[in-house]
């Protein structure tokens, strides 16, 4: 009964018990037809498709989880302009919204993290943490007044661009193209069903991610490493690692703590590409760890 409460219930009364503003609106249009389109996916496969989508799923999932994130959210190393930007835009195709808003909100949920004030925490709820507050955009914005700590992004014309104009790019310019290539099959899947993944393995961060799994250190949040979770999302599942060392560029500290990220960032840096890579040193995970800190209890 209770889980009913939370997953049905709760969800209605966010739903229903609030007025809805035209971003709102536009939103829950898109993830209605973004999932309309996942459901209709299976009806219409084909290889080609398939492989179209898990194509864009590794493109528009590092875009978010190395740009968005780790680069531009927590700047952990360092790229030319010129791969910043376009690691950039492969997020926008992710149909997360622009990096400014991205990146805003991240920063926010490190600021306040699992407290009354972090934009999407569990203490809400499991579905605030993980749709609820990207439903409520006068919530979402209305607790810090704006996006006033992305100065960074704000003062660059190419972010202002994208904030501007995100969905074109994500969802109508290439929704064409796809549709152009390779017909509905293609939408759906490339579109639909891609979007879809991506979108959930960001927000499973948000939710299961300060929920299941284990802490290894100390953060004073919610915060879990989960191993299925750094599977789908790329390595961002090893989340109590990164709330633990936001800085660092690496979230799979352990050989087997699969960080997909990661090794793109590490391949970057052996070209030359990235530089200023950051990481914690094995002093700082000794005095975080929450092992230590048990036996130093006992003791």
């Amino acid at each position: 009964m209770k889980l009913l409460v939370k997953i049905v219930m709760m969800p209605c009364g966010e739903y229903f018990g609030r007025k809805w503003n035209l971003l709102d609106i536009v939103t829950a249009a898109v993830f209605l037809t973004m999932h309309c389109l996942c459901v209709m996916a299976p009806f219409h496969f084909t290889w080609p498709a398939f492989w179209v989508a898990v194509a864009l799923y590794v493109v528009t999932g590092v875009g978010v989880t190395l740009s968005f994130h780790r680069h531009l959210a927590h700047r952990s190393f360092r790229i030319p302009k010129w791969l910043e930007y376009l690691f950039a835009y492969f997020g926008v195709l992710s149909v997360q919204g622009s990096p400014i808003e991205w990146v805003s909100s991240h920063r926010y949920h490190h600021q306040f993290t699992d407290t009354v004030k972090d934009v999407h925490s569990p203490l809400q709820g499991f579905w605030f943490s993980h749709m609820g507050w990207i439903l409520d955009s006068g919530s979402r914005f209305g607790k810090y007044g704006g996006l006033k700590n992305v100065e960074d992004l704000k003062r660059q014309p190419f972010y202002r661009f994208l904030h501007r104009t995100f969905l074109l790019h994500s969802v109508v310019l290439l929704g064409s193209l796809l549709y152009v290539v390779g017909g509905f099959p293609f939408l759906a899947w490339g579109l639909g069903v891609r979007m879809v993944c991506v979108f959930h393995s960001t927000l499973l961060v948000n939710s299961a991610g300060h929920i299941w799994g284990k802490q290894v250190y100390l953060t004073g949040d919610m915060s879990r490493n989960n191993w299925w979770l750094g599977l789908f999302a790329l390595g961002e599942g090893w989340h109590n690692n990164h709330h633990a060392f936001d800085f660092s560029a690496r979230q799979g500290f352990e050989w087997w703590q699969i960080d997909v990220t990661w090794y793109v960032i590490r391949f970057l840096q052996a070209i030359g590409l990235a530089t200023d890579v950051k990481t914690p040193t094995e002093a700082q995970k000794r005095r975080k760890s929450l092992h230590n800190k048990v036996m130093a209890a006992e003791n």
